[in-house]
């Protein structure tokens, strides 16, 4: 099938990328893991290009707190699924464009499924288990990875598992990064971000995928660029040519007990469980809903009084920090009965 000619004449026309690569867009097949932030951006322009096929996965609803960086969502799209939404506002973009929704959780158990289908693999996530298991899947099956991080006024971008051959391929993000504390960073709703940097690390992300797919520039490929907002300054990295990290499985995905900000809310005049805030004193200070105080990074401390059979219910900003703090409680005491508020204060307070 030819290409749109008046539609794509202005990329068309660029040095080097002709009506051949415009027919590679069209062929390719692209996933976006992570609705948010980056992942907006980058399949705005990933479909306004032409991309073939564009996966979309992602298992969370749109909130308040989303909407000034991620820019497919309105105030009407609230408590709706970002998926169904942004599925929605692309086709009306581009309805030659083939839009798969994945609603549901990256997990060890559907990533390789999910991945399979598709040339390329973009990570919009902000968790760090996510990442994790997305590099580590791309590694094993051979599928190149493009990378996006922000945090307050820094991003970062990078293009993971370029296959040399058989047996050589370019650094991944354990080359870079072997094991991250995820307790020790906190995410855009905890730390901040501007918003107006995941529209550019998001569209920085599809520009490595359409120079990989048409096979022009050079890739962010052994290196890793960040960027910071506030100067309008970037650098380079070098990490180096190829991959020292071998992956050969992938780690099971820990299943986080959760309890919604309703069910919480219809126990907490009764004496069935004890409130646990994990998180800073600075933050404790500013406001919460009752229970002992545990910082997530003292949590290592107070072990024993999670072993009593009482439901002890976790929370923080957003429901991450509790989250890591439950799996590091099941981690050493696999039956304690332990749950993390999903979505964490912002969802207790928009309830």
């Amino acid at each position: 099938m030819k290409p749109d000619i008046l539609r794509y004449s202005c990329q068309m026309a660029l040095p080097g990328f002709n009506e051949q690569a415009q027919i590679r867009l069209q062929q390719a097949r692209v996933l976006i893991v992570g609705a948010g932030g980056l992942g907006c951006p980058a399949a705005q322009y990933l479909t306004s290009s032409g991309v073939g096929t564009l996966g979309i996965a992602d298992y969370d609803v749109v909130s308040a707190s989303n909407l000034h960086r991620q820019i497919l969502y309105s105030p009407a799209d609230i408590g709706q699924s970002k998926v169904a939404i942004a599925i929605k506002r692309l086709r009306e973009q581009n309805p030659d464009t083939k839009l798969v929704p994945h609603v549901e959780k990256i997990t060890s158990d559907n990533v390789l499924g999910i991945i399979q289908h598709y040339d390329i693999v973009i990570d919009g996530t902000d968790n760090f288990e996510t990442r994790y298991l997305l590099n580590d899947a791309c590694v094993m099956t051979g599928k190149p990875l493009v990378y996006g991080a922000i945090y307050q006024f820094e991003g970062q971008v990078a293009v993971w598992n370029i296959v040399y051959d058989e047996n050589t391929r370019s650094p991944n993000y354990r080359d870079l990064f072997p094991k991250v504390d995820p307790t020790q960073i906190p995410n855009c709703t905890e730390g901040g971000v501007i918003p107006t940097l995941a529209g550019i690390i998001g569209c920085m992300q599809a520009n490595e995928v359409i120079k990989y797919i048409t096979k022009t520039g050079d890739l962010l490929v052994g290196k890793i660029l960040i960027f910071d907002a506030q100067n309008m300054q970037s650098r380079i990295i070098k990490i180096g040519t190829t991959s020292k990290t071998p992956v050969r499985s992938l780690a099971a995905t820990i299943t986080i007990p959760l309890i919604s900000a309703l069910e919480l809310k219809e126990h907490m005049d009764d004496d069935s469980i004890d409130l646990v805030d994990v998180r800073t004193e600075r933050e404790r200070d500013a406001f919460d809903i009752g229970g002992i105080h545990i910082p997530i990074e003292e949590l290592e401390g107070y072990l024993a009084y999670f072993t009593d059979p009482k439901t002890k219910v976790l929370y923080c900003a957003t429901g991450n920090r509790s989250e890591e703090a439950v799996k590091l409680i099941l981690k050493r005491i696999p039956d304690a009965n332990v749950f993390s508020l999903e979505g964490g204060l912002r969802a207790y307070l928009e309830k």
